[in-house]
């Protein structure tokens, strides 16, 4: 491209390490082609409350450069912060104090709902942003579409412990997860075996087995997923065998947060998200309190949880992150746009935004998990990507 362009970029929803480093790729690689880089603070809520006449935006906008972005991708979180907003379905309460009566009435769509998607393309025309970077999960990636749709210039980076976007093998932050997942398990050994315990670590995933299915990969230990509801009773039998057999008279189990027994449901608490999601109910505290109904065994229930999305990020996601940055930027410099950066088959991609209406990626049973044993599979690997599995 010979022209200047501005190009803006934003974090929504949930923090995970590997954030800042894409956004100092994106940083090093515009300004090297001499475009400018504008940062969007606090995710869409950034281009819902911007007032784009006053400095900094009323608060909202960062402009970007090699000196303010030099250290960020050794830190975790994002300098841009985040939010969960999202522009289509916005109450009252959260709209921005300055927005107008007749404005409020105009965008009205139901029941104290509001769609501010045309605020957002008036925000974004007169901050003169010519392409959006947006880095998220399915929330994120399912209101970029939106924009999309509406003619916004725009490439999307994948981002979520859970791992569980349609189109890529990979997200942001899931190795880091996994490797925080190890150290706290490998930690919380000693106290297990101190007391000859069950334990029961829940983790991430309320919809997709990823994060509990390579964290058990990796600690050698069995696991359930919200993809294969399970029997609790045989669950509880091949504990007490490993407790018995183990010289130190521990074992654990690994639970997604969404993975339930057969019979049993578990509710979701708390008030609904902006995308209309409610935490899970406890499932960690509630297994452990049926194992050792049924097994006699003291068990702890333990939480690998925010802790997993805390800190700098591992060099995998360092480098996937990198990556991704530079592939998006690849694309802006090519013209293409409407495109989610990603891993398929092991390599790096471009691929469509994700339709919602396919829900989360999930885990392929048959070829990952033994059911049957509570266990990741680790045969039959010849052929398969380092590290990932092949999209269904």
């Amino acid at each position: 491209m010979s022209t200047t362009k501005r190009i803006a970029i934003l974090t929504g929803g949930g923090d995970v390490p590997g954030l800042n480093a894409v956004i100092k790729s994106v940083v090093y690689r515009a300004t090297e082609a001499g475009h400018e880089v504008l940062g969007i603070r606090r995710g869409w809520e950034g281009l819902t409350h911007v007032q784009p006449e006053l400095p900094e935006g009323g608060g909202y906008l960062r402009p970007l450069d090699r000196i303010n972005t030099r250290t960020i991708d050794r830190t975790g979180g994002t300098v841009l912060h985040t939010s969960r907003t999202n522009p289509r379905k916005m109450r009252a309460a959260a709209l921005p104090p300055w927005l107008p009566e007749a404005d409020r009435r105009t965008f009205a769509v139901g029941d104290d709902l509001h769609d501010l998607t045309p605020l957002v393309l008036d925000h974004l025309s007169a901050l003169g942003v010519d392409v959006l970077v947006t880095i998220g999960g399915d929330d994120t990636l399912s209101y970029s579409q939106v924009l999309a749709d509406a003619g916004v210039s725009l490439v999307a980076i994948p981002k979520t412990m859970d791992n569980d976007v349609q189109g890529t093998e990979y997200c942001i932050g899931f190795s880091t997860a996994i490797t925080r997942a190890k150290e706290a398990i490998n930690r919380q050994r000693t106290t297990l075996g101190s007391h000859e315990r069950i334990g029961v670590f829940r983790i991430f995933g309320r919809d997709a087995g990823f994060s509990a299915l390579y964290t058990a990969y990796v600690t050698s230990a069995r696991c359930v997923i919200p993809e294969a509801t399970y029997d609790l009773e045989a669950l509880a039998a091949l504990l007490a065998a490993d407790h018995a057999a183990n010289p130190s008279h521990y074992t654990f189990v690994i639970t997604a947060e969404g993975a339930i027994w057969k019979g049993a449901q578990m509710s979701d608490v708390g008030e609904a998200d902006a995308f209309g999601h409610r935490h899970k109910a406890n499932v960690g505290e509630a297994l452990a309190y049926e194992i050792h109904a049924r097994t006699g065994i003291e068990t702890l229930a333990s939480e690998l949880t925010y802790d997993l999305r805390s800190g700098e990020p591992d060099s995998i996601d360092s480098m996937v992150a990198t990556t991704f940055a530079n592939v998006a930027m690849d694309l802006i410099m090519d013209g293409v746009t409407g495109r989610m950066v990603a891993i398929q088959d092991g390599k790096y991609a471009h691929t469509e935004l994700p339709d919602p209406a396919l829900g989360p990626r999930r885990v392929d049973v048959p070829v990952m998990y033994n059911a049957k044993r509570f266990r990741p599979r680790y045969e039959g690997k010849l052929g398969d990507p380092m590290l990932l599995v092949g999209l269904d």
